[in-house]
Formats: structure tokens, sequence, C-alpha cells
């Protein structure tokens, strides 16, 4: 069996957004197209499905109908390694889209995406300490993650009645 990928329901404009993912990502590639056959609804020869990549996953999308929407149940992690990618990547995305809390940002088609810096997936990791809760709630009051920001929260010398880790 072959790895599963998603399949992203599009409302009309399957083309125009991985068109968009492709200037967006590097990485991004079409793979293949479909076009809709005779006695499907739709136009006769128009896109049906588009194939494509973004750094090596393989997306599905299609071209369809108003019947499901999006919503940031499903949701697509990009693990970032700089400020700059981060960046790029939320300013991107978020152009005519809904930017969120905590690093999230449903872009202009209604796809949300978590734009993660690899230093908060770390500290995610880690056992519990005063250190990995300050990092969360300096998360917790930002839309756009700020690696410096996190870092320094990380980092900070504890505040009064906070515990200090054991050896």
């Amino acid at each position: 069996m072959n790895a599963p990928y998603p399949c992203l329901w599009f409302q009309g404009n399957a083309r125009a957004a991985v068109d968009f993912y492709l200037t967006v990502f590097d990485t991004a590639r079409i793979v293949e197209t479909a076009l809709s056959p005779e006695g499907l609804p739709g136009e006769p020869g128009s896109l049906l499905t588009i194939a494509f990549e973004i750094g090596g996953q393989r997306f599905l999308a299609i071209n369809a109908g108003a019947e499901f929407a999006f919503s940031p149940a499903v949701s697509f992690v990009l693990e970032c390694e700089t400020q700059d990618e981060v960046d790029r990547l939320w300013d991107r995305l978020s152009e005519g889209g809904q930017p969120m809390s905590c690093g999230w940002v449903t872009d202009r088609f209604g796809v949300t995406w978590q734009v993660v810096p690899r230093m908060l997936l770390r500290v995610f990791h880690e056992p519990d300490s005063p250190s990995k809760r300050r990092v969360v709630e300096a998360m917790l009051t930002m839309e756009k993650l700020d690696i410096a920001a996190l870092e320094a929260a990380r980092d900070s010398e504890p505040q009064d009645g906070e515990a200090m880790p054991r050896a």
C-alpha cells in the first residue's frame, strides 16, 4: 500500500490555490492533472484534479463545489529553522488570509497552516519545567511566532514563586 496523502476539496478554485502554493513553497511542483469527463457535474474537459507536491509530500486538489469547506480541525505544520523562514511563509500564507494565534494562519483558500519554529517543537518535547511553561505562555500571546522572544522566555530567570527544575 502506498502512503496516504490528503485530498483538498476546493470550491472551484483548485488551480488558483495550487498556483499560489507554487509561489509560496520553493519545493512545490505539479505532478499531474485530470480533466472532468462527460457526465459529471461541471464543464467536460475542465480541470477536475491536480496532484501536486510540497517538499515531497503529495496532495490532491479537487475542483469541486461548495458542499464542503475547510476548517482548522485539519492543518498542515510547516517546521521552520529560522525567523526569516517563519516570516516568509507566514507573510505569504496570510496574504488575503486570516492570521490566527500561536503560529496558525488560514490562507485565502481556507487551508490552515501552522508555521512553527523547530526550537518550539523541541521545547514541547522536553519534560515539564518552568522554562517550558514560560515558552508556552509567550507563544500564547503571539500570532506569528517570534523565535527570539520564545528563546528569551525559555532563557529568562525564574520568577518569584516559580519552582526551579530539579537536577
